[in-house]
Order: C-alpha cells, then sequence, then structure tokens
C-alpha cells in the first residue's frame, strides 16, 4: 500500500510539472488555434452543404382532396409562391388514388411516391393535416393560408390536425445518429490530441531528460503522470475549442443538429462522452508511450506510429460496424476489445438505457491501460537504459583500441 501512494504522488508530481509546463508554453495557444483554419473551412462548406439540403429536401405535403379541389389548392400554391417566394409554401404531391375520407391516411406518409412531410385530406372547407407533431405544428399556419387563398379569401380557415405517433422502432432509427455522432467526434479527438504524448516522450528522450528523471522517480510513475498530463492538456483544449464554438453558433444565430435524445438521456451521455474519450485517450496514449519508448528518432516514430494509427482507424470501422447489430457476437468482440470499447460503448449509451454496463467497461478499459502502460515501462528499460550502458561499452572500446 505504501508503495502504490509514493508511486501515486510521484505521478502526481510528473503530471503538475508537464501540465504546467505545457499550458503556459506560447505553443499551446498555437496548438489552440491550429483547429480553427479546417474549422472555418469545414463552417464554409457546412453553409454549402445546408443550402444544397434545403433545395434538394424541400417539404412535400400530399394531396388527399377531390379532383376540383385539388386543382383550387395549385393554384393557390401559384400564387402564394410568386409573393412569398417558393421556399415559404410546400411543394404538393397530388395523391389521387387516396380518398378524402380514407382511413388509411396515415400509411401513405409511408407509402407514397416521394416522401412526405403531411397529408392534407378532408375538405378545402375543413382541411385535415397529418403527419409528426413538428412537420405539422410547423406548416399548420401555411396550410390554413393555402385553404384561405384556394377560396379566395372569404373565411378563415380552421385546420385539423392529426399526428403520427412515433413507435418504439422509429425511435431506435433515430438514435443511430446520434450514436454515430459520439463515435466520430470520439475519434476525432483522439486522433488530433494522443500523438502529442508520442511526441513528449521522443523530444525528453533526445535531451536525456527521461534517463534523469529515471534516476530519481519509478519509471511507472513517470508514464502516468506524462499520460494523465496530456490527458489534462487535451480536456483543456477541448473545453476552449467547445466553448468557442458554442459562442461562434450563438453570435451567428444558427442551430445544432437536432439529433434524437439518447437513451440514457443527454447529461448522463454527454458526461460519458468525456468519460469514454478518455479512456480512449489513455489507451491510445499508452500504446504511443511504449512505441516512444522504442523509437529513438523522429524518422522511427513517424514509421512506428503509422500502423498504430492505421488500426486505429480499422477500430473505428469495427465499431461503427456494429452500430446496428447490438447483441450480434461481433457487437460483443466491439464491447469486449479494450480499443474498439469505448467506441462501441457510447454507441450502446444512445440505444441502450441501462448504466451498469459502462461501470464494468470503464473498468476493464482502466486495467487493460495499466496492463500496457506497465509493458511500456518494460520496453523503456530494456531500450533506454540499455542503450546507455552499450554506449559507455562503446566508448571503453574506443578507448582500448586508441591505446
Amino acid at each position: 500500500m505504501e508503495g502504490f501512494i509514493e508511486t501515486a504522488r510521484a505521478a502526481y508530481v510528473i503530471a503538475r510539472r508537464d501540465f504546467t509546463a505545457i499550458i503556459f508554453s506560447k505553443s499551446f495557444f498555437f496548438f489552440l488555434l491550429g483547429p480553427l483554419f479546417p474549422l472555418g473551412i469545414g463552417v464554409f462548406a457546412g453553409g454549402l452543404g445546408s443550402q444544397v439540403s434545403k433545395d434538394i429536401d424541400r417539404p412535400v405535403i400530399g394531396v388527399a382532396l377531390t379532383a376540383e379541389q385539388s386543382e383550387q389548392l395549385l393554384e393557390a400554391k401559384k400564387k402564394l409562391s410568386a409573393s412569398l417566394g417558393d421556399e415559404a409554401i410546400p411543394d404538393l404531391l397530388l395523391l389521387p388514388d387516396v380518398a378524402p375520407d380514407a382511413t388509411n391516411i396515415k400509411d401513405q406518409l409511408d407509402s407514397a411516391q416521394k416522401p412526405l412531410t403531411a397529408i392534407i385530406s378532408g375538405s378545402l372547407e375543413a382541411p385535415l393535416l397529418t403527419g409528426s407533431e413538428r412537420d405539422v405544428k410547423r406548416w399548420q399556419g401555411r396550410t390554413a393560408l393555402l385553404a384561405e387563398t384556394a377560396l379566395s379569401g372569404t373565411q378563415s380557415i380552421p385546420v385539423k390536425t392529426d399526428y403520427v405517433a412515433s413507435t418504439d422502432s422509429s425511435d431506435r432509427r433515430t438514435q443511430l445518429a446520434t450514436a454515430q455522432g459520439g463515435q466520430v467526434i470520439l475519434i476525432l479527438l483522439t486522433m488530433i490530441l494522443a500523438g502529442m504524448v508520442l511526441s513528449n516522450l521522443v523530444e525528453e528522450k533526445t535531451n536525456k531528460i527521461i534517463e534523469i528523471l529515471a534516476a530519481a522517480i519509478p519509471m511507472d510513475a513517470i508514464f502516468l503522470g506524462k499520460l494523465f498530463a496530456m490527458l489534462g492538456m487535451a480536456l483543456v483544449g477541448i473545453t476552449v475549442w467547445s466553448t468557442l464554438g458554442f459562442i461562434a453558433v450563438a453570435a451567428i444565430g444558427g442551430g445544432l443538429p437536432a439529433l434524437a435524445a439518447p437513451a440514457v438521456g443527454w447529461p448522463i451521455f454527454c458526461i460519458l462522452l468525456v468519460l469514454y474519450f478518455s479512456m480512449a485517450y489513455l489507451l491510445l496514449g499508452s500504446l504511443f508511450l511504449g512505441i516512444g519508448a522504442m523509437a529513438t528518432t523522429v524518422r522511427e516514430v513517424q514509421t512506428l506510429s503509422m500502423p498504430v494509427t492505421m488500426g486505429q482507424l480499422l477500430v473505428f470501422f469495427l465499431a461503427a460496424l456494429t452500430v446496428t447489430k447490438l447483441g450480434e457476437p461481433i457487437e460483443w468482440f466491439a464491447v469486449a476489445f479494450p480499443f474498439s470499447s469505448p467506441f462501441a460503448m457510447i454507441a450502446r449509451a444512445a440505444q441502450m438505457d441501462n448504466i451498469w454496463q459502462h461501470g464494468l467497461a470503464l473498468i476493464w478499459q482502466g486495467i487493460f491501460t495499466l496492463i500496457i502502460i506497465r509493458f511500456s515501462v518494460m520496453l523503456f528499460r530494456r531500450n533506454v537504459m540499455k542503450s546507455g550502458q552499450s554506449a559507455r561499452k562503446k566508448g571503453l572500446w574506443k578507448r582500448v583500441r586508441g591505446r
């Protein structure tokens, strides 16, 4: 127990040293500014994509009225589009095979030849708008305006509504977007930030600082301290970027993408997102520490880290593949395999509401992180310490030959 406390205390000293040195350095400021350039390009491209999306995904409302009233509604649409603009009035699709008083109006929302936002049925004097609550509330006023224009505006038209209730299967389908979004956030942040662990260790190996620390502090504490210092730096960077992003969204006046609420709820999902990012970072960072223990030059670092980076992409693809395969063997493998476990578990958080499984997953990921760190320490002692002895032997041999 006393040895564990000493190791933890030494790890805290190393973590505080590295964290302070990085946070208050000039390079960290430029590191924070780095993502702003691709972010600006992404915002610009997103604006173009949003405009294209508006042109492609225009709302289409089906018309299940009599032939005469359908023609009146189409004429009303032309008049309103000319005065208010095309974007203000939804497109109309005639449904001649559907009777105005049909009982299967809801079924037509999925079986029509084009995706429909809602369906107008009944009559122009008493229109009935059927669709999801969000879409119906959005277009109820425009529907009334269309009906009033079709009847020459002689009276105010009340529009009745009929909401389509969401089912469990539809909720699960919409939660897939949340699951995939969480996985993408994890992989992007991990790949952007984890490489700094490797560069920091190689730099200190080159300057012989790591050997000085190894003479005074247990190597396990040094590696743990460096890993958690880098994790703290990464969390600071994420906090700064997130704050700037929210400020930019609020200033521009845009909205965040509408994602379905995860099964565990947004507060717990956000907490799990931070925890799983931390575990993914620690797992990949501990692996990079092992690579840094074997590498002596920047070229060796690039050569050794490339397979790890490619492997991380394969792990992400594995987790992304299993999003729709909950409970199947391949999904259980993604959950159990430590490097894909954070990505697979954040997808589970979006689709399953039980919390206990996340505690087990985090404990398992933490144990495997400690195993990798222990193995990295062994590699460091074998390579770095041995290289120092070899250097002394070579120097002695040169002196002997010189005589």
